[in-house]
């Protein structure tokens, strides 16, 4: 295997270059969602190309029936070496309020600020070109260094992750035999902290359900109906109220099987990173937490499942006062999923629950809002522990298996459409504001963004 040495200097010397580079992709103003941007956006998927090329990758873009994808391939330097499939995403989020901008949100810099820390400032800078660049710049440290690649690359760039990627799952059902890898890379998330880089272990899954309950066929007077007639915001309360028992369990029949416990080494590292509920909570204006009782923070947020309501609507809700008792009432409500929880018979258990409570002479329908299931890779997967070595080697502080409370549907696609495990490994902070104006990205996490790549195609070269 290559020495890494070189390549780990070569990546640390070429860092001003390399931040030229991102600063040029940066430049452009690929906002998926707004059409106004359409050229734009094609012109971030034509600059990855070009630079793709430059580093000897078979480099395409791929028109769909929305935003181009990128697709890029390069052999590896050993044929017994894995084939890994890297993906980003090169469109960024709108920039309003733009008032609210410190800089020019695509004239990108590097600033100083409070405790010695030097940031990239810009749209997309950790959300996610100066991400996906990172990988970029390892494999051209390789090519520049070792003249060839550890591993056979393929990349994957989209261009419509932050506007709901439609063309996605189209796009990898007729380009699965050329995709298809030993794992997917995904470099998306955070780290633990500016000192502990992390790797995430689990998704949950995700499932949404919209509920009306109707009652009378009109809004009534409450003083002239009132006490005799159903009033559906009763109702929708009642049955909202249950879903939880005292303990904060979900009540629901059937809801936990497939759910299995952490195992007790992981929730031991996950104690030793120090949150609280009350730093975690605090934050937020919060000290008490909710859910299941007995459970951590972290546990609750990472790796247990959550039934949250997340919308009421019904009667008047207006300026003043009128007293109706409404015609019906509405409530959107999701589930988060763990381990092997089965999303169908979450919602066909909820919708049983709920019709089993509606008095009979209203009615029920009820609108599906999408459904995943969640993403579980094993602790001890060789293809984690040897991301978490080759991480621990380049970092202040050993990294860590977390889990995310969040949902990435493209994580579930390569898992079920090509059969790939996915490894999660970001260099973005909590304070990293992304969606929002004055997003930035740590140089330092650019920089050892790099290395760590590096090291980590090194570690899954050498199977």
């Amino acid at each position: 295997m290559t020495n890494l040495l070189p390549v780990l200097d070569h990546a640390a010397a070429n860092v001003p270059a390399a931040l030229e580079r991102l600063f040029d992709l940066l430049r452009i103003k690929s906002i998926s969602t707004d059409p106004a941007y359409k050229a734009d956006v094609r012109r971030g998927a034509e600059w990855l190309v070009s630079e793709l090329r430059t580093l000897g990758f078979d480099a395409t873009v791929r028109d769909t029936s929305g935003h181009p994808m990128v697709v890029a391939h390069h052999e590896g330097a050993s044929t017994d070496a894995p084939h890994v499939l890297f993906y980003g995403h090169y469109d960024v989020q709108p920039v309003d309020p733009l008032e609210l901008w410190e800089n020019d949100p695509f004239e990108p810099a590097v600033r100083d600020i409070s405790g010695g820390r030097r940031i990239i400032t810009g749209r997309g800078t950790s959300d996610d070109k100066g991400q996906l660049m990172t990988f970029v710049e390892a494999c051209r440290a390789y090519k520049e260094t070792a003249g060839a690649l550890p591993c056979k690359v393929t990349i994957l760039f989209e261009g419509e992750e932050e506007s709901g990627s439609p063309s996605l799952k189209p796009f990898l059902e007729a380009n699965a035999a050329e995709l298809k890898a030993d794992y997917a890379l995904v470099c998306d998330t955070n780290m633990w902290d500016a000192e502990t880089p992390a790797i995430a272990a689990g998704l949950r899954g995700l499932v949404g359900e919209e509920v009306v309950v109707k009652a009378a066929d009109r809004d009534l007077h409450s003083g002239y109906f009132g006490g005799a007639a159903a009033n559906p915001i009763h109702v929708l309360a009642d049955i909202l109220a249950g879903l939880h028992d005292r303990d904060g369990r979900v009540t629901l029949k059937g809801f936990y099987d497939g759910v299995e416990e952490t195992p007790a080494d992981i929730k031991a590292t996950w104690d030793k990173l120090g949150q609280t509920a009350e730093k975690f909570l605090g934050e937020i204006g919060l000290s008490v937490p909710s859910g299941e009782k007995n459970r951590s923070v972290l546990e609750l947020t990472w790796a247990r499942p959550t039934a949250e309501v997340n919308g009421i609507i019904g009667g008047y809700t207006g300026d003043g006062f009128k007293t109706v008792i409404a015609a019906e009432a509405t409530a959107k409500v999701s589930f988060r999923l763990v381990g092997k929880q089965d999303p169908g018979k979450i919602r066909d258990a909820f919708r049983a629950y709920v019709r089993a409570k509606v008095p009979a002479d209203c009615s029920v329908t009820f609108h599906a809002h999408g459904g995943s299931p969640a993403i579980q890779l094993p602790y001890d997967s060789p293809l984690l522990n040897k991301a978490k070595d080759a991480l621990s080697q380049e970092w202040p502080k050993p990294a860590v298996m977390i889990g995310m409370g969040g949902s990435i549907p493209i994580v579930g696609d390569f898992q079920k459409m090509l059969g790939m495990e996915s490894l999660l490994v970001g260099f973005g902070l909590s304070d990293d504001r992304i969606h929002s104006p004055n997003e930035k990205y740590e140089l330092r996490s650019f920089e050892k963004g790099i290395r760590s790549w590096v090291r980590i195609l090194a570690a899954l070269a050498a199977r």
